[in-house]
């Protein structure tokens, strides 16, 4: 029997949805971790709970599954022995949960810096960056306080002159407990702390947690709220592509990219507050539907934004493309081999610069998305570049989406209350940055249990290997072309 039939013969847990959640024992957990390993599943997510650790499991054919695994006397096998990829969240559960993952390639903390009250002893002491041995290698840190007004993250760089020989990333600065804050908290408090755990992704984020709870209750939101969801999500898309294009090209010292990209930006975010009562669209999207309705006089207010965007955008575009001294400094600079973004499950414009065709809109699809014509273009060089071209053609993707969503906008209802139920619900939602994973119990209408997942978990590490062979001076560049959540990791 294989791991597969062995797997899916377990009874699943009643009341888990959409996809099932099967608690499994360590002979099964270690051979799924094989069968990552071996490149037949990608890993989603790896998290602790009451007793046990959940792992959520992509087979591209299948869909979606959910492997639990109780951990007898405080432990678990670790995934990531076998497969890297599950190394910083074991870490994170070890911090969080105390489960200790036996026979972990790395025992080093990763969210407790020390500071926290009753921290495990492995936590005491300064922190043990990997050694690096060669004749003329030095180290320069960096971080966490960094000259610009960004979140904290420490960047030790080993190199030998201007070469970069290893980047080793030090996160968790803003780790701000959420799992903790939402336990026990009523379904419209937790609502606000999802909408919260990265602000450039408030509308993935509220998206992913309504449609766990709606999946965990069995209920579906409003056809004209469903819609509207589907909008406000491109919005945010679009607003923060348009902002990478600009700071990307302005790390590379081309500033005229970062005014213009910038201006168009600021466009978005207008609207969207004109149009849904806050700039971020804080708020908008709630479990069951949506906050409000769309005015009358919105859609014209977006189709005048979008017949703007596609007017000056080419010329933005063209720009980019016939500037010699922008070209020499984002071609072939931090290249992400397309062998390690499957292997880590990397996903948005990380991935679909290096070769990785998901894209959670289309492959995992949820309404509206499936009645919608668009495209996930992906490339295959995976470096500066790339990424910044599948983010312009997001851009041209995100535009067509906003014409057809209010092209097709239905009349109707937006908001269905969810009610108090009880239940357990998974949602996995394409943000701006790849794929967000939220994961929740609900009892009577309050939450139980809830972790939330975001992209930058498998995207962080790939920024070392990226950055690898490239000058210190290329750091910025490559950085921001991740542009990773150091809030949203630090959950």
């Amino acid at each position: 029997m294989t791991v597969t039939d062995a797997f899916e013969a377990l009874p699943p847990v009643p009341g888990a949805k959409p996809w099932p959640r099967r608690v499994v024992d360590a002979e099964i957990w270690r051979a799924l971790a094989q069968s990552l390993a071996a490149g037949e599943r990608t890993l989603l997510g790896l998290w602790g709970d009451d007793g046990s650790v959940h792992m959520a499991l992509l087979d591209e054919p299948s869909g979606v599954a959910i492997a639990s695994l109780a951990c007898e006397n405080g432990g678990f096998p670790s995934v990531a022995a076998v497969h890297p990829p599950a190394a910083r969240f074991e870490r994170a559960i070890h911090d969080l949960h105390g489960f200790t993952p036996l026979g972990a390639p790395d025992e080093r903390p990763w969210l407790d810096h020390g500071r926290w009250p009753n921290s495990a002893p492995r936590a005491a002491g300064p922190y043990r960056f990997l050694p690096s041995v060669g004749e003329g290698l030095h180290q320069i840190p960096v971080g966490p306080v960094h000259a610009g007004i960004i979140e904290p993250g420490h960047f030790r760089f080993t190199a030998n002159g201007e070469t970069v020989v290893r980047l080793e990333e030090r996160l968790g600065y803003v780790h701000k407990g959420v799992e903790a804050l939402m336990a026990g908290q009523p379904m419209s408090r937790a609502q606000k702390i999802a909408a919260r755990v990265s602000g450039d992704s408030t509308v993935a984020y509220s998206l992913a947690f309504a449609r766990a709870v709606e999946a965990a209750l069995g209920i579906d939101a409003p056809e004209r709220a469903v819609w509207l969801r589907a909008l406000m999500a491109e919005l945010e898309r679009l607003a923060n592509h348009l902002g990478d294009i600009g700071a990307i090209c302005n790390d590379a010292a081309f500033a005229l990219m970062l005014a213009h990209c910038s201006a168009l930006r600021e466009k978005v975010l207008r609207c969207c507050a004109s149009c849904f009562g806050h700039r971020l669209m804080m708020d908008a999207v709630l479990p069951g539907g949506v906050a409000a309705g769309f005015a009358d006089d919105s859609a014209p207010i977006l189709r005048r934004l979008v017949a703007e965007i596609k007017k000056r955008f080419p010329r933005l575009v063209e720009l980019y493309d016939n500037t010699a001294s922008l070209q020499d400094r984002t071609v072939a600079t931090g290249r992400l081999d397309p062998a390690l973004a499957r292997k880590f499950g990397c996903g948005g414009y990380i991935g679909r610069a290096s070769g990785r065709k998901f894209d959670a809109r289309r492959d995992l699809p949820y309404p509206p998305y499936d009645r919608l014509d668009f495209d996930a273009p992906v490339l295959e060089e995976g470096d500066v570049d790339a990424r910044i071209w599948i983010r312009i053609k997001e851009v041209e993707q995100s535009l067509g989406l906003i014409e057809q969503i209010l092209a097709h906008l239905p009349a109707g209802d937006v908001l269905a209350a969810p009610g108090e139920g009880s239940g357990e619900g998974l949602a996995i939602v394409e943000g701006f940055r790849g794929d967000i994973l939220v994961w929740l119990r609900l009892e009577g209408g309050s939450v139980k249990r809830c972790h939330l997942r975001d992209p930058s978990w498998l995207q962080w590490p790939l920024l070392e290997a990226a950055i690898e062979g490239n000058i210190v001076a290329d750091f910025p560049l490559c950085n921001k072309s991740f542009n990773c959540s150091y809030s949203g990791h630090d959950l």
